[in-house]
């Protein structure tokens, strides 16, 4: 193993730092159900139209993550913007909460995207026509 990592994983002071962060900004399917029921949230799917027509998180709308520049005025800077994709594995929402801290809106990202949402939690999910 590397010796830098190894020093790095016992240096708690680095991993408190690490961790403070990565909780501002990265939430759960529980924590958004909770902030949809407190509202003052939007709920952004990056997923295709498809997708998204297929099922998505009730509330949110769908901006695809190569169109998200496109449609930052469907956004506001007073509310938190949760991004959210496919599942665990998708990077595509990192990089669209990037794209929106440039332009300098609040937002985070959903843990586990809409799989998490849709079929661990089993939580409910609108379908479009």
């Amino acid at each position: 193993m590397h010796e830098k990592i190894n020093e790095l994983r016992f240096d708690s002071k680095s991993a408190q730092e690490f961790f403070v962060k990565k909780l501002a900004y990265v939430i759960g399917p529980k924590q958004l159900k909770k902030l949809l029921e407190e509202g003052h949230v939007i709920v952004v799917d990056i997923r295709d139209p498809e997708q998204y027509k297929e099922g998505h998180i009730p509330t949110a709308i769908s901006i695809p993550k190569h169109e998200i520049d496109k449609n930052i005025d469907k956004l506001s800077k007073d509310k938190l913007t949760i991004v959210y994709g496919c599942s665990e594995y998708c990077s595509a929402a990192a990089f669209a909460c990037l794209t929106l801290a440039d332009y300098e809106y609040p937002c985070v990202m959903m843990n586990g995207g809409y799989n998490a949402w849709s079929e661990f939690y089993r939580f409910a999910v609108v379908k479009e026509d």
